[in-house]
This record gives C-alpha cells, sequence and structure tokens, in this order.
C-alpha cells in the first residue's frame, strides 16, 4: 500500500474516532457496561487471572494497567479507543486490491464506522474490538503465512487479539485458519499459524485450564447471549446488516429504523456482492475471506437459530460456551463488506464518478449517525468520587490482610455520578485489595449464576437475613464497602461489630475486626509466568525485524502475479 493511503486511512480512522467519542474526550472516564478503566490501577493476582475468577480480563486488564502506568488513566482509555479506530481504518484500507486512495479509504471508513463498532463500544468491548481492529491485517498475513518469514508477520498482526484475550483469539483464530485452509502450501502454513494462536494466547489459556473450578458453560445462558433483531429483518438479517447484538441498550441511537435500516443492508448486500465478483482481483486471500465470513455469519447465527443445539454442545464440553454471544463472529463479515464497499467506490471512479466515490467515504455516518458525538450523548466522561480515592488509601495503609467485600451484591451499577448509565462494579478494580462482588448477571428472566467460588460461597451468608460480621470474618473479609445505594441500606443492620470508617453518599466503607487468614485457590503461579514469558517473547520476536509497518507487504498469486 502506497504510503499516502495508509496516512489517509489512518487520518480519516483518526477523524471518525474524534466524532464518534466527541465530548467523552473530555477529562474523565468513560464507564459503559464492560468498559471499565480507574485512575492508577495497580497489578495483582487478578489482573493476571490467579484468582478463582474466569481469566476473561486476561490479558488485557494488564495492558491497560501498564498503559495507565505511562499515562493518566483517563487518557490511557481515550488513546486506546482513538487507536481502535486508526487501525482498522488502515488494516481495511490495506486489504482493497486497488492502486486508488479513495477506495481504500472508503473501506476504511466503512470497517471503522458501523453498526457492529457501535454495538460492541456500548457494550464496553474495547478489548474485543481491538482484535476486530486487526483483523483485516490478519487476513494478508495468513495469505502469506508459508512465505519466508510469513509466521513472524502473521504472530505480529495477532497482537492487537492477544491483547483482548480470548474472544478477540477466538475470531482471530477463525479468519487465520479459514484464509491459510484455502491457500496452496497450507502444509507449512498451519503449524506456523496454529503455534502462533497458541503462543499469543497463553496468558488467558493456561490460568483458565488451570482454574481450580475449572471453565464454567452456563448453557442456559445461550438464549440470553444470541443474537437478537434490532432491525425489521428479524435476527438474522440483522447480523447480515453488522448487528444484532443480545443486549437492546447496545443499539445506537435512530438505528433499526426501516428507512436507514434498508438502505444500509443494501450497501451491505451490495459490498459482499461487489467482493464475491471481483474476487479475482485478490485470487487467494478473497477466498479464504469469503470461508471466513461465511463461518462467521453461520456461527454468529447459531444461538438464534438452533439454541437447543448449542445448549447441548455446551452441556457436552464447557468450551462450547465461547460460541454464546453470537453476533462477535459476524466481525468477519464486516472485512468482507468493508472490502467489497472499495471495491464498488473503485468502479465507480474506473467509470469517472468521482462525485460518487467521495460520497461514498460518507455513507457509513450518514446511515448510522447515533455512533456520532459520544453515541448521542451516552459516552459521557465522569471523574470517581472523591470517596473513592479516600476508601482506597484506607485501605492500602491498614497493614492487616483481607479482601473488600463490595455491595449491593449485584455485578453491574447505575451510579448516580455515572448519569445512572449501566456499567460493571468499578470498585474491584479500583482498590487495592482484592474486591468480592457478586459476578452473576441477570439478563431478563435467565439468571447466569456466579463464577467466582468466593462470590459463590459468600452467596449464601449475604443473601440470607441474619447477621453478616461473623461469618465476614471467619471468611477472611477486611472490609465491606457500598458502592451504590448508600441511602439507608438494609445491610447496615447486619453489620453490627463492624467499624463504619468512612461514610459518604457516594461510597460507605466498613471495617471488620481480625479477619481470618484465607489462602484463595487459583490457577498456579509458576506454569502462568511461563505463559507470559512465552507470550511476551513471541510480542517480541514479531517485532524484530527492519521495515515494520501496519500496511502488509503486497500479496502475490501463487502463478507470480500481483493482485
Amino acid at each position: 500500500m502506497k504510503r499516502t493511503g495508509l496516512l489517509a486511512a489512518g487520518a480519516t480512522g483518526l477523524v471518525l474516532g474524534l466524532l464518534a467519542l466527541g465530548p467523552g474526550l473530555a477529562p474523565g472516564f468513560l464507564l459503559s457496561f464492560d468498559m471499565v478503566f480507574t485512575p492508577a490501577p495497580h497489578f495483582s493476582r487478578m489482573t493476571f487471572g490467579l484468582t478463582g475468577t474466569v481469566p476473561r480480563h486476561v490479558p488485557s486488564d494488564a495492558f491497560a494497567v501498564a498503559l495507565s502506568h505511562v499515562l493518566p488513566g483517563d487518557v490511557a482509555q481515550k488513546a486506546v479507543l482513538l487507536g481502535i479506530f486508526v487501525l482498522a481504518s488502515v488494516a481495511a484500507a490495506s486489504l482493497v486490491p486497488s492502486e486508488r486512495t479513495l477506495p481504500r479509504v472508503a473501506a476504511g471508513a466503512l470497517y471503522a464506522w458501523n453498526p457492529f463498532v457501535a454495538e460492541r463500544l456500548l457494550l464496553g468491548h474495547w478489548a474485543f474490538l481491538l482484535g476486530y481492529a486487526a483483523l483485516p491485517l490478519v487476513v494478508s498475513a495468513a495469505a502469506g503465512a508459508a512465505d519466508r518469514g510469513g509466521g513472524r508477520r502473521l504472530a505480529r498482526a495477532l497482537v492487537p487479539a492477544a491483547i483482548g484475550g480470548f474472544a478477540a483469539v477466538a475470531v482471530s483464530a477463525l479468519v487465520a485458519l479459514a484464509v491459510v485452509l484455502c491457500r496452496d502450501g497450507r502444509r507449512r502454513a498451519v503449524p506456523k499459524t496454529a503455534a502462533a494462536l497458541v503462543a499469543l494466547s497463553l496468558p488467558w489459556l493456561v490460568t483458565g485450564w488451570l482454574r481450580p473450578s475449572g471453565m464454567p458453560g452456563a448453557p442456559e445462558a445461550v438464549g440470553a447471549f444470541a443474537a437478537r433483531a434490532d432491525t425489521p429483518f428479524g435476527a438474522v438479517g440483522s447480523l447480515l446488516a453488522l448487528g444484532g447484538a443480545w443486549n437492546a441498550s447496545a443499539v445506537p441511537a435512530a438505528y433499526g429504523t426501516p428507512l436507514l435500516a434498508a438502505v444500509w443492508l443494501a450497501v451491505v448486500v451490495a459490498s459482499l456482492a461487489a467482493c464475491w465478483l471481483l474476487r479475482r482481483r485478490a485470487p487467494w486471500p478473497a477466498g479464504g475471506l469469503a470461508a471466513a465470513a461465511g463461518t462467521g455469519f453461520v456461527l454468529a447465527a447459531f444461538g438464534a437459530v438452533a439454541a437447543p443445539l448449542l445448549r447441548g454442545l455446551i452441556e457436552a464440553w464447557s468450551g462450547f460456551a465461547v460460541l454464546r454471544d453470537g453476533q462477535q463472529y459476524a466481525a468477519p463479515l464486516a472485512v468482507a463488506v468493508a472490502v467489497g464497499f472499495g471495491l464498488l467506490v473503485d468502479r465507480a471512479l474506473a467509470r469517472r464518478l468521482d462525485a460518487l466515490g467521495v460520497l461514498a467515504v460518507l455513507v457509513p455516518v450518514i446511515l448510522l449517525p447515533g455512533l456520532a458525538w459520544g453515541a448521542a450523548g451516552r459516552l459521557h466522561p465522569v471523574q470517581y468520587p472523591d470517596s473513592w480515592e479516600r476508601a482506597r488509601r484506607i485501605a492500602a495503609a491498614d497493614p492487616v490482610p483481607g479482601d473488600v467485600l463490595i455491595l449491593p451484591w449485584a455485578t453491574y451499577r447505575q451510579y448516580p455520578w455515572n448519569g445512572g448509565r449501566t456499567s460493571l462494579d468499578a470498585l474491584p478494580r479500583y482498590l487495592d485489595r482484592r474486591g468480592i462482588v457478586s459476578d452473576a448477571v441477570i439478563i431478563g428472566r435467565t439468571v447466569i449464576p456466579a463464577e467466582d467460588p468466593r462470590a459463590r460461597r459468600l452467596d449464601p451468608l449475604v443473601s440470607g437475613g441474619g447477621p453478616l460480621t461473623a461469618g465476614l470474618r471467619a471468611a477472611g473479609i477486611r472490609y465491606v464497602a457500598f458502592d451504590a445505594e448508600t441511602s439507608g441500606n438494609p445491610y447496615y443492620a447486619r453489620l453490627a461489630g463492624a467499624h463504619r470508617v468512612l461514610a459518604d453518599r457516594d461510597l460507605v466503607l466498613y471495617r471488620v475486626d481480625d479477619p481470618a487468614r484465607t489462602d484463595e485457590r487459583g490457577a498456579p503461579v509458576a506454569p502462568a509466568v511461563i505463559a507470559w514469558v512465552i507470550a511476551l517473547m513471541s510480542v517480541v520476536w514479531s517485532f524484530a525485524a527492519s521495515g515494520i509497518t501496519l500496511a502488509t507487504r503486497t500479496l502475490r498469486d501463487p502463478r507470480g502475479k500481483a493482485p
């Protein structure tokens, strides 16, 4: 890809990121569902998946903590989010087989600005979006995996997904393997691809595999996380339009109205048709991309159209639970749509329809205005209350060990100081002690059981109506924190004998005397350390080459022709 095209695509992605975040770029933190960044975060056993919790946050939490040691926490968050838009735009642009800049820029714009990105952003899945942003690079790198140096390039392209964790790697693995298996020379490429995927996944793979209580499947959650209709075209049609997130609260404003949805779906269908009909412009990567997009679409619709079968698979082996949140597997389809859109623009320019080509760059924003300006104000920065910092200092200065029980006993919060927007409880990442919160999730009438063994053991005590203090002392709880519903909470009457050491409208903190010493069982440290060393060495090795750039090398046909 020419440098001018790379710069134009990067600039477009930056502009789109600025437009999408809008007022969210002001000082403060964006708390939206699963997206939680905190000021001055710390490394802990939980950061590396060494507690009893399921290591879904590994290694993305470690990346966020490390970046927040270089930049202020809120600046680090905005840098990551803007980086997603820039990387997505550049990566998609690099995959379009055209010498013109405008088709590449148009493809990058659509890939960075679409319903899939909007809904995942509102869900707070920034780590997954890192892997999504780099998917087009994975397509290019996997196509050349059998070449000399191909393994290094593939590992480099997989680094954003490796940071994102298990879901991002699962989708990237689908793309990489589909492309490799559709290529000549796959006997050499498959081992390289598998080695890169495994090496970069070891931090979460090892801690999950060695988790003493195993990996939960929760087959009852299939219906709750299945793709749903957010357009008039049903769940399957919504997935085809790159929407269909399971959470109705993540749908951007104005999306799904009949006119906009119909035009958007028409753009998607036309782009896919162009990607298929003009596939000879990129002979062998196009076949792998088509296979990945088709397989991904089937997986995305699996929970919506064959829920009993998916539940049966999860009951047989909990590893199939990775398929529950089906919409994330529509990501390869988004790559194909973006490339096809770029090819449509290229064809328009070839017919001297320059005005139409320029307008095409604006099409994603015109058809999805709800992503603009902080997702229509839903991404609004806030500052953590001063009482949270006082609680952190109190707990940090206390020489007595012990954990923090966080109440109310629920996973998500609607903090008044966050405008009542739903977010994951942020206090466990804010404090310097192990925070225990109920990680059971309620979606409609479906209750997904808690996965943290500490939370499961404490649930009968906390959910009951009797005194808490003696039981919490025996369970090794040093503090009880209320970070919501602090006015007249009925739990207060159950904490007789505990000392209130902080009282504020945003946080109330109790201290329990003489907590018992507990030894929380988690994944063993030694294998986890080895896993991290191997993964980090793989990352360093992938970048240890001259002339590194975000753009991939020019792909060549096995017959020696450039696409």
